[in-house]
This record gives structure tokens, sequence and C-alpha cells, in this order.
């Protein structure tokens, strides 16, 4: 496991952590309640779901690119957010670090 491999895993472990932490003290459908409580709040929603779209089409890309599947990493994005992508940049590095 090279040092991009840990720092992308460890990043990914420590959001799950977080996410898991909001989820259990607002309910999953209250933290999206709370984010689009105020016009700021639904900036930065809408400000992420931008994001995250233009991610998920690099994902297929760059998916198509090296031969790796991308459904589940996309389907993880829909309902995580940036866990999908983190989760993907895991696996794509440990694929590719394995040729």
């Amino acid at each position: 496991m090279n040092t991009r491999q840990i720092v992308l895993a460890v990043l990914a472990l420590d959001f799950l952590a977080l996410s898991g932490y909001v989820v259990a003290n607002h309910g999953y459908v209250g933290m999206f309640v709370e984010l689009f409580s105020t016009w700021p709040g639904i900036l930065t929603g809408v400000d992420l779901t931008i994001a995250l779209f233009m991610i998920m089409g690099w994902m297929l890309v760059d998916a198509r690119k090296h031969g790796l599947g991308v459904v589940p990493y996309l389907a993880v994005t829909l309902a995580f957010g940036s866990l999908g992508p983190l989760a993907y940049l895991v696996r794509r590095e440990w694929a590719l670090s394995g040729r």
C-alpha cells in the first residue's frame, strides 16, 4: 500500500465516521432538512450536487479507461455523497498499483 492509498483510505474512513455521527444525531432526512433550511445551506447543497455529478462523469470515463467497475461507486455517491468518489479512488489506486 502506497502513501496515496493510505491517505485516501484514512480520508474515506474519517468521512464515513463523520457521516455516521451526523446521521445518528440528525437522521438521514434530518440532515437535509437542516441543510436546506437556509439560503446558504441551499447554495451549499446545490453546489455539492453539481460537483458530485461532475465527479461521477469523470468516474465513468476513468473507469472505462482503466477497465474498472463503477456502478457501485456511483450508487454510493448518490446515497452518501463524497464517500463514493473516495472509495472509487481507493479502489482505483489499488487496481493501478497492481499493474
